[in-house]
C-alpha cells in the first residue's frame, strides 16, 4: 500500500484505518497475503515514485495499491507530472510482476472546475490505458457528510474507515485470486 494520509491513519488511533481493516480481512479470507502499509501523510505522486523501487525490491509485493495524487491536486501541481509519476509507478510494479490497483480521488474546485475535472479524469485515463484495476473515488458514498470527517473536514473519521474499505474491496479482491 503506497498512499498518503488517507491510508496512513492520519488523526486516527493506530490500527483503526481502512488499511488495517484490510489487513484483518486478508488474514481471514486470503491468509497468503499480508499488508505492508507504506503510506505517508502529505505524500505526493513524486514522493511515491521515488520510494516505490526500493519498496518493491524489499517486499517482493504481488499486489500494489496506489493511493496517491490528492496532495498533488490540493497543491495545484501540474497534472501531467502527476500522471507521469503514477505511470512510472505502474510500470515499476509491472517490471516486478506485481498487479496494480489505482485509487482515484476528487478535490475541491479551489483551482477551478476544469482543473478539478481533469484531475479526477486522469486516474480513469491511467487505469484504462494500463488496463489495471481501479477505484474511482475512495470516499464514494460519504464525501458530502461532515459527520464522517475529522474536524479538519479533509480526513475521514474512524467511522468512515469501513466504508473506505468497502469501496476498495470489490476492485482488490479479484487481484488476490490471480496467480
Amino acid at each position: 500500500m503506497v498512499g498518503d494520509s488517507l491510508s496512513a491513519e492520519y488523526g486516527l488511533p493506530r490500527n483503526t484505518g481502512w488499511v488495517s481493516r484490510l489487513s484483518e480481512r486478508l488474514a481471514k479470507e486470503h491468509s497468503e497475503y499480508s499488508v505492508i502499509n507504506a503510506s505517508i501523510s502529505g505524500d505526493t505522486s513524486s514522493g511515491g515514485r521515488g520510494r516505490l523501487p526500493k519498496l518493491l525490491q524489499t517486499t517482493q509485493a504481488r499486489v500494489v495499491v496506489i493511493e496517491l495524487g490528492a496532495n498533488d491536486g490540493l497543491r495545484g501541481l501540474d497534472l501531467e507530472q502527476m500522471q507521469d509519476n503514477l505511470q512510472a509507478m505502474i510500470e515499476a510494479c509491472r517490471a516486478e510482476r506485481a498487479r496494480v490497483l489505482l485509487i482515484g480521488t476528487r478535490i475541491p474546485p479551489n483551482y477551478g472546475r476544469r482543473y478539478s475535472e481533469r484531475f479526477f479524469e486522469s486516474f480513469a485515463a491511467l487505469a484504462h490505458r494500463n488496463r489495471i484495476a481501479y477505484v474511482p473515488f475512495l470516499l464514494e458514498g460519504f464525501a458530502d457528510r461532515l459527520d464522517m470527517f475529522q474536524s479538519d473536514h479533509i480526513h475521514p473519521s474512524q467511522q468512515a474507515q469501513a466504508s473506505m474499505l468497502d469501496n476498495v474491496w470489490p476492485s482488490l479482491r479479484p487481484l488476490l485470486r490471480q496467480p
